[in-house]
């Protein structure tokens, strides 16, 4: 009997009788035989069939001697009891199947071989983690017989460790970074932190109860493990409910923040089947509150996946099908809208509040994205809810920080319970980087009276009512027909050049349904366009009629989504709005092109739609043309739990410099000295021309320049000279390798930049050496995707295309206002986030300068400082990025100096000019300037006289006096507004001489 199986029989064998005691042999006999013999017709279904029982026991009922009836409910492992099993970690454990095989280590429960180690050596530059990885995929043909009862599976070569599952691809392999789920474990020995964050007994045990399914995808089946924080996050969510569930807490359970992307839906689904198994629990019943079933689909999908876990799901469609489901008192999962939670009409008239539909303290809501709909307490459908479920609990779960507008989210639903944020995701591969490309598309207004205008049609009323006309505007600015078929161009170009390198879907968000059909016109106008579709809401009655072929039913729009998910169909672009920005995992999609001002929450969930991990997808990428960055910047900073120091987008620019100091210190590694080739014709200039046996250069710098233009024999031999000084020296070999990894992973992102020609020579020549070298050092290793690389970066033609880039021109440092403190300004320049936080410091120095200023002239600089809060208002409303909002407050610092200079030339003392400003701004009460000049002199002569007596302001006997002064002096001189000039007389006379002395007289 192979040995394998003996270990399992016996080991299986002794824990049953050891575990059930009380229950006849041959009764055990049969259980072992249903434990350890699975039904299936390939190895994924066996392991599936195997973990059912594992993970959920299976029940037999028998008869004894004297006919009496029993019944049992049977695990193959005691996961209440860790000590009742046996546990076994065996070295070089003989195998024998198709093949005699000896992994390297089995750990074994109950004789079950749950978990399998494969290791390389450490010190071998060839021994990989990914050669582990592939050694084991090579056991699942040969000794299948192992994998039916695999739980977990382990890889590592020393340095790097990943679990994952048996048949999962290597990019769904992760490293656990913590033992105890609040220290992440970035640098330290990671195989130890497994083993002491996961392989300890009573945690290997949960794991595998409760945190493995299996999901069936397009007829496949598909096993799924949580990475660490998933799992940490789950035990500190269950710990937590067990404490605030009514009557022993106060219903508040917390908020689990677990970044876009990084498996949160599959977190939900795993809390919510370990919720229904809780005996403390009784049977709950799981409210699953959703904003919209069409943007919230990927979550309710996601809970069917994992039905192995959770059970049936039920949806209420109606108000009246969510009043039946929680009106009983069995338990279950239910997914509901909020909006589900409204007041009905009666026979008797209109609810006036909610029923009471259940007063069972083991309902448990669990609300997504829980910062959007989650208000509205004292009435609303959040009140609603509440009413009909008095006793219920709450836990919320979001991908996006709960930031300031949120309300008062931790008095809603707890304090945080677990963190996850985009910058541990990305360090741990949970999510591919985001590179953020700036590019302007620019929006002319010929109208330069286009504020005046527009204040003067709006006038009068609301700020929202304005707000949304301006919007329109600009939706209408952004879809002008010069400015569409501009970004068309640059879209085909840059799309068409990405895919040489990286195939792959993208997605182009607009302002408004109107430009999304503008903007698809344009885009299939010319041939070779990839297909294309728009994807948004429509309306047949009130529609255009040009807009039908967008007109899709719920089954046509759910084939569109099918194929654009399908990484090998030809549905290549869609252009959304709204949809599809939130709900929706496309893990192929690997670029944004963003046309559409978003911030906040809606901006992170919509750059995020690039971030899932997809094969050999290195990065995600966002092209913008609207000037999202400073709200992207900003949305960086509430995105991580470390204060900022995680990025949801990294800067092109960045990624160039990375990319050249990458270049120069891999040529540091070439070889020195003269390069003969052997050559025909030559293709160079200067004197190089002919047919020669020989060229030579100086150096093989010298020659990278000349690298594409060489003929296929020439630039084998570029290539080898490289290769054979590289070859000798292990460390120097491995060092290339993965700098020149590093390289290529940056091609991608940076080939649209202007400057990209200063590298494409050496990233192609590099890339070639890179590839010579792996098969030098691995010839059996596969080199496929790297070879594409080359082939791409050679047939492509790299230019510098007509790209503007926005951070180049914010011109910061070209400003020069005298009112502003230069070393102040020279901090500023040092802010690498650069524009919003330069606008804020250039709002407040002008604004004190204003408050300095505004004493001594009330009327000039209360119109000032409007101006200053209107810009920076103008700015937050979208109206204008930080760029124009910098140059208007140039404008107004400008307009400042201006006006200094105007009262030099008009010969008025700065006291004057106040009272000046006064009698300008009324034209129908005088008009003649040394009229003006004359009474402000008898004005201020006034003024200052009363001003001459201490605390003269707070004695209304002086006050009435000066006001008499100042209406005799005036009296006869204006025609009209007496009684109002007269009153800013009196204000502008206290602002300034408030504070005056003796001595002013």
């Amino acid at each position: 009997m192979n040995l394998l199986l003996r270990l399992i029989l016996s080991g299986g064998e002794d824990y049953l009788q050891r575990r059930y005691p009380q229950v006849p042999p041959k009764v055990l006999a049969e259980l072992k035989q249903e434990f350890l013999y699975n039904s299936g017709t390939d190895l994924h279904q066996r392991n599936h069939a195997f973990h059912l029982k594992l993970s959920k026991g299976i029940s037999k009922s028998w008869k004894d001697e004297n006919g009496k009836q029993h019944f049992g409910h049977f695990y193959p492992i005691s996961y209440d009891d860790v000590h009742q099993n046996e546990f076994r970690v065996v070295n070089q454990f003989t195998i024998v199947g198709k093949s005699k095989r000896i992994p390297d280590l089995i750990i074994f429960v109950n004789g079950l071989p749950l978990v399998l180690f494969e290791f390389k050596n450490l010190f071998s530059q060839d021994a990989t983690v990914e050669a582990a990885y592939n050694q084991v995929q090579h056991y699942t043909y040969q000794i299948p017989q192992l994998f039916e009862y695999n739980a977990l599976t382990i890889v590592s070569d020393g340095q790097t460790t990943l679990h994952g599952m048996y048949n999962s691809g290597l990019e769904w392999f992760a490293a656990w970074k913590s033992i105890d789920g609040r220290e992440v474990v970035n640098n330290g020995f990671a195989l130890e932190t497994l083993i002491k964050g996961l392989l300890v007994p009573e945690r290997l045990l949960q794991y595998v109860r409760y945190f493995i399914f299996h999901e069936l995808d397009k007829g496949q089946l598909i096993k799924k493990g949580a990475k660490y924080h998933q799992f940490f996050g789950i035990q500190y969510a269950l710990q937590q409910t067990l404490q605030s569930v009514k009557p022993y807490g106060d219903g508040r359970i917390g908020v689990v923040w677990h970044t876009t992307r990084s498996g949160k839906s599959i977190t939900m689904a795993i809390y919510t089947g370990i919720l229904r198994q809780l005996p403390e629990l009784k049977n709950p019943t799981i409210v699953v509150q959703v904003d919209r079933f069409d943007l919230n689909r990927q979550l309710f999908d996601d809970f069917v996946a994992a039905k192995d876990l959770i059970g049936d799901v039920s949806i209420a469609n109606t108000t009246d099908e969510l009043r039946a489901l929680l009106s009983g008192d069995g338990g279950g999962v239910v997914f509901s809208t909020v909006q589900k939670f409204n007041l009905k009409d009666t026979a008797t008239g209109r609810e006036l509040e909610h029923p009471v539909l259940s007063n069972r303290d083991n309902i448990i809501v669990i609300a997504d994205e829980c910062h959007r709909t989650q208000y509205g307490l004292v009435q609303g459908f959040a009140n609603n809810l509440r009413r009909a479920l008095p006793q219920a609990s709450f836990i919320g779960f979001t991908g996006t920080p709960v930031d300031s507008k949120d309300a008062d989210t931790v008095a809603v639903f707890g304090d945080i319970i677990h963190t996850y944020d985009i910058r541990q995701a990305t360090e741990d591969k949970a999510v591919v980087p985001i590179y953020y490309e700036p590019r302007l598309a620019k929006l002319h207004l010929g109208n330069p009276q286009l504020e005046e205008e527009a204040e003067e049609i709006t006038g009068g009323l609301e700020e929202s009512d304005k707000n949304k006309i301006l919007w329109a505007a600009m939706e209408d600015a952004a879809g002008a027909k010069e400015r569409v078929e501009a970004i068309v161009r640059d879209i085909l170009q840059h799309y068409t050049s990405r895919e040489k390198s990286l195939s792959g879907k993208a997605m182009i968000v607009c302002m408004s349904r109107r430009n999304c059909v503008k903007l698809y016109d344009a885009l299939t106008a010319p041939e070779g366009c990839p297909e294309v579709a728009v994807i948004m809401t429509t309306n047949i009655a009130k529609d255009p009629v040009a807009w039908a072929p967008h007109v899709r039913s719920k089954e046509q729009m759910e084939g569109i989504k099918a194929r654009f998910k399908d990484p090998d169909d030809d549905l290549k672009l869609v252009i959304v709005r709204d949809m599809w920005l939130t709900g929706f995992d496309n893990p192929a999609m690997h670029t944004l092109y963003v046309d559409k001002v978003m911030s906040g929450h809606n901006l992170i969930q919509a750059v995020n739609r690039v971030a899932t991990v997809f094969r050999d997808k290195p990065s995600g990428l966002i092209v913008d043309y609207i000037g999202i960055g400073d709200k992207l910047r900003d949305a960086t900073k509430k995105y991580t739990s470390a204060g900022g120091e995680g990025q949801v987008a990294f800067d092109v620019e960045e990624a160039f410099e990375l990319a050249n100091e990458t270049v120069d210190l891999l040529k540091e590694m070439l070889p020195g000295g003269e390069v003969t080739v052997a050559t025909g014709k030559s293709p160079f200039e200067g004197g190089l021309s002919g047919t020669i046996e020989t060229q030579r250069f100086a150096s093989l710098h010298q020659a990278i320049p000349y690298f594409s233009a060489l003929s296929k024999g020439e630039k084998l031999q570029l290539v080898q000279y490289a290769v054979n000084h590289l070859v000798k020296d292990d460390e120097v070999c491995k060092s290339f390798l993965l700098n020149e990894k590093k390289m290529s992973s940056l091609a991608p992102i940076i080939k649209s930049h202007e400057r990209i020609n200063e590298l494409a020579a050496d990233i192609i020549y590099l890339q070639h050496v890179g590839a010579a070298l792996r098969k030098a050092k691995n010839p059996d290793r596969k080199i496929r995707e790297k070879a594409d690389k080359v082939k791409d970066l050679i047939h492509r033609s790299i230019e510098s295309e007509e790209v503007v880039d926005v951070f180049q021109m914010a011109g910061i440092e070209r400003f020069d206002i005298s009112i502003i403190n230069d070393d102040f300004l020279a901090t500023a320049k040092e802010q690498k986030t650069g524009n919003e936080l330069k606008l804020e410091l250039l709002r407040q120095i002008m604004n004190d300068e204003i408050k300095v200023r505004s004493a001594k002239n009330l009327v000039k600089y209360r119109k000032l400082k409007e101006e200053v809060e209107k810009i920076i208002a103008d700015y937050h409303n979208h109206f204008f990025d930080s760029l124009v909002a910098m140059e208007k407050l140039r404008e107004v610092a400008r307009h400042m100096q201006q006006e200094d200079e105007r009262r030099n030339q008009l010969g008025l003392t700065d006291e004057e000019e106040a009272f000046y400003e006064i009698l300008a701004k009324h034209p129908n009460a005088v008009q003649d300037f040394e009229l003006i000049k004359e009474l402000v002199q008898k004005i201020l002569k006034e003024v200052k006289k009363s001003a001459s007596q201490p605390d003269w302001y707070k004695k209304d006997d002086t006050k009435a006096q000066l006001q008499l002064a100042v209406k005799k002096v005036l009296r006869f001189k204006v025609k009209a507004e007496l009684q109002e000039i007269l009153e800013e007389v009196m204000e502008q006379a206290e602002a300034r001489y408030k504070e005056y002395t003796m001595h002013v007289a």
